[in-house]
């Protein structure tokens, strides 16, 4: 056997490993992986939530370096909408279809309850899409526009004080269906000495009440240490702004105020290039797949749950009898039943936990009172047994005198 077809085989734990004693041709794989991605193109959907006027807008186009010209919203809308524009982007020989989701009236209501309502819906419409596409017999998933949300840009208010309650309402409702990366818009209004502080009572409140936000990955060794410190520095303090400047012989985009200028690209001043390198840069894959393994994965286990238990319902005769019941099925509906019917349930669940915790602290007042009743019982009859300890001592003196004084008064007969 000539040495250029010898090959060392080696018993592994996990099968043989063999070292293969010239060039096969298989260490192309990730090129060809590679050519088919770049060829095929990639899609990319972000998601801005925020109020009106909180400049969503311009960090895109700060973002992109793009001018995407979106129509300018006002506050006279009676419910939030959402507005959704696709532009084809390029950079080298990368094609990127970009599909950028914005909330339109959001906040502007005095009624705030449904505020989340049509962004969940939006979200859930878009997972049925392309499970849709998926059930079909001759699916077209490679060439089929995906659009899906693959991260969340949440803009919170630079009020410097506290999370407003509907973005904490708002949030809660998306966390298990989409990446959520909070950020901290026109964080120019905010000192730099206030920023840290609200930073910290940003997260100490989405914590506190059990948001999840995205966390960029660690277990890749190549991004986890700048990941890592990223994570650290949640949610970004950022400003945008497409406007260039000369400073120092150079143009940089920045904003000019009367007290000096905000280089929106230098970390002293802001955020704004930690989201570009954090969302674009670095996490754009894995925010992708995550959306895939892990949102999309839940919306479609729930669906096809549903799916067979309304074809259980059919094959078994029993589906107008249910209808009877509970009213007309409705396929597109059950979703939303489900989930009401587990937030009802949570919240009974939670009802009854809170019920527990106070019947326990009231047991718990009721066993202390019994204790310190029987320590006042015991230590009375303490001092009842002293009482009259003292009382037979004191009975028995008197008597000793008695005798004492009897015999002194008797005299011997002689």
């Amino acid at each position: 056997m000539s040495s250029h077809s010898q090959v060392l085989r080696v018993l592994g734990h996990d099968g043989r490993d063999l070292r293969l004693g010239g060039h096969v041709g298989f260490d192309s794989l990730p090129d060809q992986l590679v050519n088919k991605c770049v060829n095929k193109g990639f899609d990319f959907n972000i998601l801005c939530i925020g109020e009106t006027g909180i400049g969503k807008s311009t960090l895109m186009d700060s973002l992109f370096k793009a001018s995407f010209q979106d129509e300018p919203v006002t506050h006279k809308h009676p419910e939030v909408s959402l507005k959704e524009h696709t532009y084809n982007l390029q950079e080298s020989n990368v094609r990127l279809r970009l599909t950028v989701v914005s909330t339109a009236g959001f906040g502007d209501q005095i009624n705030k309850e449904n505020s989340c309502r049509s962004i969940v819906d939006y979200i859930d419409r878009q997972f049925e899409t392309y499970l849709q596409e998926e059930l079909k017999i001759k699916r077209e998933l490679i060439s089929a526009h995906d659009t899906r949300i693959h991260a969340c840009l949440y803009f919170i208010s630079p009020t410097g004080h506290s999370i407003k309650s509907l973005d904490l309402m708002c949030m809660k409702e998306l966390d298990q269906k989409v990446n959520i990366i909070p950020v901290i818009a026109k964080a120019d209004t905010i000192s730099r000495s206030e920023l840290p502080q609200f930073k910290a009572r940003i997260i100490e409140e989405l914590q506190s009440n059990g948001v999840q936000i995205y966390q960029f990955p660690t277990d890749d060794e190549t991004v986890a240490d700048i990941n890592a410190r990223m994570n650290d520095q949640l949610p970004f303090a950022v400003v945008g702004s497409q406007e260039e400047i000369v400073v120092r012989g150079r143009r940089v985009r920045a904003r000019q105020y009367p007290w000096g200028i905000l280089e929106i690209e230098n970390d002293a001043h802001c955020d704004f290039i930690k989201l570009k390198e954090m969302l674009l840069c670095t996490n754009m894959e894995d925010l992708r797949e995550k959306t895939h393994t892990t949102h999309y994965e839940v919306y479609r286990r729930n669906r096809l749950l549903e799916m067979r238990v309304l074809k259980q319902l059919q094959e078994s005769g029993q589906l107008q009898q249910f209808e009877q019941l509970h009213g007309p099925v409705a396929e597109d509906n059950l979703l939303k039943e489900f989930e009401l019917l587990q937030r009802q349930i949570a919240e009974e669940n939670q009802q009854l936990d809170d019920e527990r915790k106070q019947l326990e602290e009231q047991k718990r007042q009721l066993e202390d009172k019994k204790r310190q009743l029987e320590e006042g019982i015991k230590k009375k009859a303490v001092q009842g047994e002293a009482t009259a300890t003292q009382a037979l001592r004191g009975e028995d003196d008197l008597e000793t005198r008695m005798g004492s004084n009897f015999n002194r008064g008797i005299q011997p007969v002689h």
